[in-house]
């Protein structure tokens, strides 16, 4: 076994590795650039190394870099976590020449798997299912557009070398060819140093299946069953789950027969994942293999109990493979939400900032369910333009899929992030969505659920009534702290208040009555015969109200404001006010303020670099039209015309780093 390993990555995948080389007694080695110098990684290893500046291209990607400081430190061997090299065959050619181990497969395999066009290949020789599609690379323009046409629209742009989401783009239709092939492109360049792309079939309404692989270098190879991934936007993942609530007993042994099959062709020998496109007809075909550990590969250790680290890192030592393809059982049901730094309501475009405010839930058995939390930050961290815009990762584990969504969501609800825009609120309206309880999913889930984006979600008015309620309990709490602050009311005594309270959610009025009690607060509607028991210990400065609302147990996440507060919970934000009758009837008297007319300019939607501009002063441009690109954390983001118009005034210049809502251009 190795004494000592160094991690070539950054973040929660860093963190990840470094916690079971601990436990399993080796010394670990982080890697970081200037962005990262004080990151949590840093500070967990035995030892850290400085690697160059903060673009990726510049370190983390930098093979000269990591194999000196693994000479520096006298590191074994490599863990590449996911991203960055953990797929450059080339990188693990270069450890082996100088003695180092690669704590993944070897590179051969890395080879025949990491290039999209050369899997694809290999999984027809090995019997597997496979998309229709180009039979290589496809050279250019006119190439793809005779390609599309025999394979028939929508097709799928990918890089050879891509992931995550990175170097995809989906074209309908002849006319979306041209910039979906630049885009991939582009990002399959700088993303992973290589711009050859494919072309294959786009599958309407399709789920995305993947099943997990284990070898070792004496040729055994089993697999852990299957993950569902197909919650995903911009063909990025979001929530993962394990296993599929759509898989059989019979389509499980059939992919997994596959997947081994073509692991064996390659001669596999660590953790990898075949991934599966599944029509809603069960029928599957090959999509890809990563020659790596998967960033959802939680939910497949929480069901299976196998720590797949510890096995990447026995089998790189040279030990066999202990665990049979019998010994495998699935157990219980997982769900694993990536909480991201982005803001759903503008499709979902990357934030950055600094973490204000870092709470994750409290992590371990709780309420009959297992929660886990792999996370690379902490509160006071900045999340950087130049990587991933991932924060945590939050899992749940418990005896069926029901009981896995009641824990996400309850666990959803107590997260509490402020300083950046992230999805935790977006999450937690899908634990609420029908269409995901009854596990009714494609990877067109998020398109179809949200058609016009997420705005929050609306209040119904059993939610509305509690979160009313919740808003007259704060307001009470904080009230009796301010007369026990002034001398008015001693401890424990009791004060005779104004009952009558009007609470405002976005504007909405609810009346209502308080009645103080041995059990709780009791919140009274005037407007209705409703009546809620309000029973919490919460006291002003915590980011979560926790307690009982009628004996149900409820968490809401609260945000102050001036005169108020934000409320959030299961997906709902809402802005509330409480007021005595008489401040009631005075706030409806206050004018409103009026929001900047923006409808002339066109504002940055993220932090990023300006990196095309496809317009000049005085050009007429169409709805529709494509009018620059901002890249942000690795993604290209075309921006467009949302109407007719003409182009007044260029105020950005290519190369510039804009922050949110800088203006780029105006219209005549």
């Amino acid at each position: 076994m190795f004494q000592k390993i160094l991690i070539a990555n950054r973040g929660e995948i860093a963190c990840r590795v470094i916690s079971t080389a601990r436990r399993m007694g080796l010394a670990t080695v982080a890697v970081y650039s200037e962005a990262d110098t004080s990151a949590l990684h840093v500070t967990m290893a035995h030892e850290a190394i400085a690697i160059g500046p903060a673009p990726a291209a510049q370190s983390y990607l930098d093979i000269g870099q990591i194999i000196a400081a693994c000479k520096a430190c006298g590191a074994e061997a490599v863990h590449p976590g996911y991203g960055f090299l953990s797929e450059r065959a080339d990188f693990a050619r270069a450890l082996e020449a100088t003695g180092i181990v690669l704590i993944g497969p070897n590179p051969t395999a890395i080879e025949a798997m990491g290039d999209k066009i050369q899997s694809k290949k290999f999984a027809q020789a090995a019997g597997v299912s496979t998309v229709p599609g180009s039979p290589g690379v496809v050279e250019d323009l006119d190439d793809a557009i005779k390609i599309a046409a025999l394979i028939g629209y929508p097709v799928m742009i990918k890089a050879s070398a891509g992931g995550g989401g990175k170097g995809m783009r989906v074209a309908a239709a002849e006319s979306e060819l041209a910039e979906g092939l630049a885009r991939a492109r582009s990002e399959g360049k700088s993303s992973f140093g290589d711009d050859r792309v494919f072309i294959e079939k786009f599958i309407t309404d399709p789920r995305h299946i993947e099943i997990q692989v284990l070898g070792d270098k004496y040729g055994a190879i089993i697999h852990l069953g299957e993950r569902e991934c197909s919650i995903q936007r911009r063909n990025q993942k979001v929530i993962e789950e394990a296993p599929s609530p759509f898989i059989d007993e019979a389509t499980r042994r059939e992919m997994g027969a596959q997947a081994v099959a073509l692991a064996k062709a390659v001669q596999y020998d660590s953790a990898g994942t075949v991934e599966f496109v599944v029509g809603q007809d069960r029928s599957f075909y090959f999509l890809e293999m990563n020659t790596r550990l998967q960033v959802e590969h939680p939910v497949t250790e929480l069901v299976t109990g196998i720590d797949l680290v510890e096995q990447m890192i026995r089998i790189a030592a040279g030990e066999k493979l202990r665990i049979r393809q019998e010994d495998v059982h699935l157990r219980g049901a997982a769900i694993e939400s990536r909480i991201y730094a982005e803001d759903p309501t503008r499709n979902f475009l990357p934030s950055t900032g600094r973490l204000t405010t870092y709470r994750p839930p409290a992590a371990g058995r709780i309420d009959g369910a297992d929660v886990r939390i792999d996370a690379g930050v902490v509160e006071g961290d900045e999340i950087s333009i130049h990587y991933d815009p991932m924060i945590a990762k939050l899992v749940t584990h418990s005896g069926d899929r029901p009981a896995a969504i009641e824990a996400q969501s309850r666990a959803l609800n107590q997260f509490v992030i402020e300083g950046v825009r992230h999805n935790i609120f977006f999450l937690a309206d899908v634990m609420e969505r029908p269409r995901w309880k009854t596990a009714r999913l494609s990877t067109a889930f998020i398109e179809q659920e949200y058609p016009r984006g997420f705005a929050g979600r609306d209040l119904a008015p059993e939610t509305a009534r509690r979160l009313a309620a919740v808003a007259a309990s704060i307001d009470h709490t904080m009230n009796e702290r301010k007369r026990l602050i002034s001398g008015q009311i001693r401890a424990g005594s009791r004060f005779r208040f104004e009952r009558e309270r009007c609470v405002l959610l976005d504007g909405a009025p609810f009346g209502v009555r308080l009645e103080e009690g041995d059990g709780g607060l009791l919140v009274c509607f005037k407007e209705s015969a409703h009546a809620l028991l309000c029973a919490s210990n919460w006291v002003p400065g915590q980011k979560v109200w926790s307690g009982d609302i009628d004996g149900d147990k409820i968490s809401v996440q609260v945000r102050t404001i001036p005169n108020g507060h934000i409320l959030a919970h299961g997906g709902a934000v809402v802005e509330a006010h409480v007021y005595t009758r008489r401040e009631a009837e005075l706030f409806a008297l206050m004018p409103r303020k009026r929001t900047a007319d923006v409808a002339k300019a066109l504002l940055c939607p993220m932090p990023g670099v300006l990196k095309a501009v496809y317009v000049a002063p005085g050009q007429p441009v169409k709805a529709g039209e494509a009018l620059c690109v901002v890249e942000a954390m690795k993604m290209e983001n075309v921006l467009r015309a949302d109407e007719d118009a003409s182009v007044k005034t260029i105020v950005a210049t290519e190369g510039d780093t804009l922050a949110c809502d800088a203006p780029i251009m105006t219209f005549e």
